[in-house]
């Protein structure tokens, strides 16, 4: 899963338990209402089917971001993608989605979905650049404060 940057500053790797302080850092500063940290343990021991990434900073070995997706057959969830306010804006969110893409791409899956705040612009606007399609809503689906979530998703050639 190694080998995958942003022009030499991150590479992408699976995500260990070792990593969990730094991606507990970026999910509290990235949301309000923050995964545990035994759920992102979950997701580390869920293999064949969870794919937690981190983007870890060549300069420093720091992690920078992440991505946790499902791949089941040859159906895709994004579950979680967060990238730390330090380096937001360079495009390590979008560079972080590609990957995944493009792994998932590659091992043959047909649909890939996710759902993101109503009012996340930013996230929503990476998203249908990288050609998700709004497919519903899911009234009060987030929680502090309650949110609905727009359902997107992309198909696949």
């Amino acid at each position: 899963m190694s080998g995958a940057s942003v022009n030499g500053e991150f590479a992408f790797r699976r995500m260990q338990a070792r990593d969990l302080p730094e991606v507990m850092e970026i999910e509290r500063l990235s949301f309000s209402n923050p995964w545990h940290e035994t759920t992102f343990q979950g997701e580390i021991q869920n293999a064949p089917i969870s794919f937690p990434v981190v983007a870890e900073r060549a300069s420093d070995g720091r992690i920078a971001g992440y991505i946790i997706y499902w791949k089941i057959k040859d159906d895709v969830q994004i579950n979680n993608i967060a990238v730390h306010p330090e380096v937001r804006g360079k495009g390590l969110g979008e560079a972080l989605l590609r990957h995944a893409l493009e792994r998932v791409r590659a091992e043959g899956a047909a649909f890939v979905s996710l759902e993101v705040r109503a009012s996340n612009g930013a996230a929503r606007r990476l998203y249908a650049k990288l050609g998700f399609e709004v497919f519903g809503i899911r009234k009060d689906y987030y929680s502090n404060p309650a949110e609905d979530a727009v359902v997107m998703g992309l198909y696949l050639p």
